[in-house]
């Protein structure tokens, strides 16, 4: 069983084209879902170049490329972690071309996509809600926070938890299948920093699950190398602020149970300055620290990854 992934777009910025962006199913499913969509159609061809989807036929009849089929037909529904402009980007621009769909999310990330995005004044109102004339394309879903709730057109289930974005609402993601778990984080500042419990509250709930071996994998940010005093992160992780989070989880589970758990590093950003390349210290800083036995996975766009 379990699930595969498709990276769309794996980069904190500050380039426009690899942005966030997942497509996930369970692996015996091509129904997917976008976890957020800062990158969209561009990296769905990526994956195609890449034969991420060469399992996956394209529907009978139909004049399409699979990129275009994957696009239109395969992905069910969005779960949006916030509504920043990298991690939506994609769903807009590309909105006009595609079928409707579910959009899902809290309701700081709704009422933002409905009031400030699809408006008429930044782009068509593509949604079921606000301004006058709709064009219902999407209908909006909002997600209450610790409520599982099926994802329209598939079998997979969400859980969303609050995440604090430099005092800003983001959020993350438990998605199950049949008894089996993955967790997605948007993005996401550190308690201590935040001063919120909302992490611990997320490794509260999956302590169970990775002790019992239902927890396939997690999505969790790195965006920085270490910080001198954690400065200027701006509701993001660096490296040590990563670690010190999952250690606060191990602190929680049974001494292996984090032993080969995959664990996808996201929202690494680059810097313009031809060296040092800010992407190849985190990778250094986090594989130098990791002591939990986890298996660090560095996405690239077009990968997919099996969990």
């Amino acid at each position: 069983m379990g699930f595969r992934l498709i990276v769309l777009g794996c980069s904190g910025g500050p380039a426009e084209n690899n942005l966030s962006g997942y497509l996930l199913a369970p692996s015996t499913s091509a129904n997917f879902i976008a976890l957020d969509a800062g990158t969209l159609l561009s990296g769905i061809f990526k994956a195609v170049e890449q034969q991420a989807f060469a399992d996956i036929e394209t529907e009978d009849g139909k004049k399409l490329s699979q990129a275009e089929d994957i696009f239109i037909h395969q992905i069910k529904s969005y779960v949006i972690s916030h509504p920043h402009l990298d991690h939506i980007a994609g769903l807009v621009v590309n909105s006009q071309n595609d079928a409707p769909k579910t959009i899902l999310g809290l309701d700081t990330t709704i009422d933002v996509i409905r009031d400030h995005l699809f408006n008429w004044k930044v782009w068509p109102n593509y949604g079921n809600e606000g301004n006058s004339p709709q064009v219902p394309l999407y209908k909006y879903l909002r997600l209450t926070v610790g409520e599982q709730t099926l994802i329209p057109d598939t079998k997979m289930k969400v859980e969303p938890f609050h995440l604090s974005h430099h005092k800003y609402p983001s959020t993350a993601f438990l998605i199950e299948y049949n008894d089996e778990y993955l967790l997605y984080f948007g993005d996401t500042g550190s308690d201590k920093l935040e001063k919120v419990n909302y992490l611990d509250t997320i490794w509260n709930r999956i302590a169970p699950l990775l002790a019992a071996g239902k927890l396939k994998g997690m999505l969790l940010e790195c965006s920085f190398p270490k910080h001198p005093a954690h400065k200027q992160l701006y509701g993001h992780l660096d490296t040590q602020l990563f670690f010190e989070e999952l250690h606060l989880l191990k602190a929680k589970v049974p001494f292996d149970a984090l032993n080969g758990l995959k664990v996808v590093v996201t929202h690494m950003k680059a810097e313009l300055a031809a060296s040092p390349d800010a992407r190849t210290i985190i990778r250094l800083e986090l594989n130098t620290t990791n002591d939990l036995g986890i298996q660090l996975i560095y996405p690239q766009q077009g990968m997919r990854i099996n969990f």
